[in-house]
């Protein structure tokens, strides 16, 4: 009896993307069209866009589905709940995929408990200095993982339906984190999770820091949630290690020592707090100069640094809010 090959459902959630939905979109369907066999739909879910994206999407050759423009957990369970195929690939809206990216993610899918297996990255914004530091730390991490991890990130993901159906999709809760929270739970329920460092979509990066910081002030709120709801996982991960997870903690201890340095017997604590979260930007930094051979990418410590006390703003915002319950630990709603 001849098997046949799964086939797979793309899903994109987007909230006010025209800027970028067009070469995001227009990359997936050369792919459906290179293989309509095996991706059978592309669905893109709009998340309560206010400017031109909806009128952009309406002019291609894709489904698209209102939102309920709640955040990109509450689109991407929409999405596969509306997918008919046994594979979902969810893309970002502000990613162009290569040509083969779906095609390097497919044959992880070949075993049966793999769960899902993730990409890497290319860039869209290589004329900018911050783009260009966010970009290489993010592939230098990719260099350094191996194909069976702990942690999948949803920019470029290839779930299997029936593990998502098994843990009821995306907790909407999260605002961020919201991969890493849905990994975690795909491995308790017993499947593998796989990385593939071939496949790769090209991501329009930040290219304005004020932006990039808030954002990184975003993830570490949602991170203090992520590690209440599920230990073990604060020390580290596949992508990152305990020095990265160590630094919003330490940049809040540098800010709640600084009065410390008008006291004399004192004020080492503050100075070792800072010198230590200095050094941590060390290993990383050489590590970019080293692989792209360009020393501009010392420019690295700096962001890095400053990028440690956003984090950690964001973290005890988090940990405030916990202690006055303002957010109550959620369940993702199943399948009807």
């Amino acid at each position: 009896m001849t098997i046949e090959p799964p086939t797979v459902s793309l899903v994109i959630p987007g909230r006010n993307c025209a800027t970028t939905i067009r070469q995001c979109l227009e990359a997936a369907i050369a792919i459906r069209d290179a293989d309509p066999a095996t991706l059978r739909e592309i669905i893109f879910v709009d998340d309560g866009s206010t400017d031109g994206t909806a009128a952009i999407v309406a002019g291609m050759p894709v489904t698209m589905l209102p939102g309920t423009g709640t955040g990109p957990g509450a689109a991407r369970n929409l999405g596969w709940r509306a997918a008919t195929s046994q594979l979902v690939w969810f893309v970002d809206a502000d990613c162009v995929a290569e040509l083969d990216a779906l095609a390097r993610l497919l044959p992880h899918m070949a075993v049966a408990n793999v769960g899902g297996v993730s990409g890497s990255y290319g860039t869209m914004t290589d004329h900018s200095l911050l783009s260009c530091l966010i970009h290489e730390e993010i592939i230098e991490r990719h260099r350094r993982m191996g194909t069976h991890v702990n942690f999948l990130a949803t920019f470029n993901v290839l779930y299997r339906r029936a593990a998502l159906e098994t843990v009821g999709g995306f907790d909407e809760r999260f605002l961020k984190g919201q991969d890493a929270e849905l990994s975690f739970r795909v491995m308790s329920a017993g499947y593998q999770l796989r990385f593939e460092i071939g496949s790769r979509v090209k991501h329009y990066h930040p290219t304005k820091l004020r932006s990039y910081l808030r954002t990184q002030r975003q993830q570490g709120y949602w991170r203090l949630f992520l590690h209440v709801g599920h230990k073990g996982h604060a020390m580290g991960d596949s992508y990152s290690g305990f020095v990265d997870h160590a630094q919003p903690p330490l940049a809040m201890l540098v800010l709640a020592t600084l009065p410390l340095l008008a006291v004399a017997r004192w004020r080492w604590i503050c100075v070792a707090a800072t010198v230590l979260l200095a050094i941590f930007q060390v290993p990383m930094t050489w590590r970019l100069i080293r692989r792209t051979g360009q020393f501009q990418y010392v420019a690295y410590a700096g962001m890095s640094f400053l990028r440690a006390f956003w984090r950690g703003v964001g973290l005890s915002a988090g940990a405030i809010a916990f202690v006055l319950r303002r957010h109550k630990p959620a369940q993702p709603s199943q399948d009807a």
